[in-house]
């Protein structure tokens, strides 16, 4: 029997992204790729600028719409998740919880509104994202919910205890959905990237940012076993390769 390549297919199917705002960043490359595989896409953020970002790249009338929704605000959230399943004409077959902050700081001075806001993000929003559309997934019988973890999931980094601590969490709670749904049709996986070139890492990968250092950009690369930084590119296939039938047998991973 031959393998079907219409398992990677996405024709047909609703998906929500968190994040995306930003043409550089990780969400807007993984909302692209569910896209061009075949997906009707709402890409949810906080920034506005996320309605700028969906009429660049054609609007509803190229399957992609944009909701702005403060994931801090369990109110805003929810109302945020029900104006993208009204865009998307009331089904959901992906969710991706994309969206997160990062801050530095030694931990000793580690403020406590920086600490609310990055669990508030990124895994309380996490959670909440995920409730909403279980609701609607485990009524289908089906669904796909694809969180973005971290290598600071399974290692602590400095200066960071918030972000590593709530990328350890998406981890557990990816297992834990996992665990609860996927014999009910829904699949709840993470991707944990590593190094990646985006805006929230750029005062260590911009020679034009105060905080470079050429040394450090160096050191990190090398521990980097590809010898390059990630970059949005880097996350659309296995981020479409999670939302397709190719990969129903794949969950908690």
């Amino acid at each position: 029997m031959g393998f079907d390549m219409n398992a990677f297919s996405l024709a047909g199917k609703k998906a929500i992204v968190t994040g995306g705002a930003k043409k550089t960043g990780l969400c807007y490359g993984m909302a692209v790729a569910l896209h061009d595989a075949g997906a009707e896409i709402v890409i949810l953020d906080a920034n506005s600028q996320v309605e700028n970002t969906v009429a660049e790249l054609g609007g509803a009338k190229s399957g992609y719409h944009a909701v702005v929704a403060n994931l801090l605000d369990l109110n805003d959230l929810s109302n945020g998740f029900q104006q993208a399943i009204s865009a998307l004409g009331g089904r959901l077959d992906i969710l991706v919880n994309g969206a997160g902050l990062q801050y530095r700081c030694p931990s000793e001075e580690f403020p406590e509104d920086a600490w609310d806001r990055i669990m508030g993000v990124n895994i309380k929003g996490v959670f909440f994202m995920s409730q909403l559309a279980g609701k609607v997934m485990l009524k289908q019988g089906k669904g796909k919910i694809i969180n973005i973890a971290s290598t600071n999931s399974f290692i602590g980094l400095r200066n960071m205890p918030a972000y590593v601590s709530s990328k350890g969490g998406v981890k557990q709670l990816t297992m834990a959905l996992s665990s609860e749904w996927s014999g009910r049709g829904i699949n709840v996986n993470a991707i944990a990237p590593g190094y990646m070139d985006t805006e929230m890492n750029v005062a260590l990968t911009d020679p034009k940012n105060p905080k470079f250092t050429q040394q450090r950009y160096d050191e990190l690369t090398q521990r980097i076993p590809a010898h390059r930084w990630g970059t949005p590119d880097d996350m659309k296939g296995i981020c479409v390769f999670l939302a397709s039938p190719a990969s129903d047998y794949i969950t908690g991973a």
